[in-house]
């Protein structure tokens, strides 16, 4: 039996513990296509309903690459800009890829109010996914 093995049934149980003790659903969505935007964003909407309210789940949006001219102030249709003001207010954290806007010369200050400049987009999906958020990328 390796060392690994050995805590898979502690991590099942902790995971059985958390979910009746009623703790909060931790889960990061990877976006990185700008014609997946509304999808994504409704499916985060359609998530957190489902899950039976904003109080039962923890939800980051990270993005990178061609996605995030959708979340750009300037660029952003109304229906994005009103989606992701209704998710945050549920929440939802917005993470920026700070290599992306170096790459697209954009700057934080650009983005939609709220969204949050990460260093690496990459490396936030995985140090999420290190802390037990669960990845989902549609």
């Amino acid at each position: 039996m390796t060392r690994r093995s050995r805590y898979l049934p502690l991590l099942a149980l902790t995971l059985a513990f958390s979910a009746l003790a009623g703790d909060k659903l931790d889960v990061v969505y990877h976006l990185t296509e700008t014609e997946k935007v509304p999808f994504v964003l409704a499916n985060i909407n359609n998530h957190i309903d489902g899950t039976g309210g904003p109080d039962k789940v923890n939800i980051v949006l990270v993005m990178h690459g061609p996605a995030i001219k959708a979340f750009n102030d300037i660029e952003a249709v109304d229906r994005v800009r009103e989606r992701v003001s209704g998710l945050q207010e549920q929440g939802v954290a917005f993470n920026v890829c700070g290599n992306t806007l170096k790459v697209m010369d954009l700057d934080i200050d650009e983005m939609l109010p709220g969204i949050i400049e990460v260093n690496q987009g990459v490396v936030r999906i995985a140090e999420l996914q290190s802390r037990g958020y669960v990845y989902i990328r549609p």
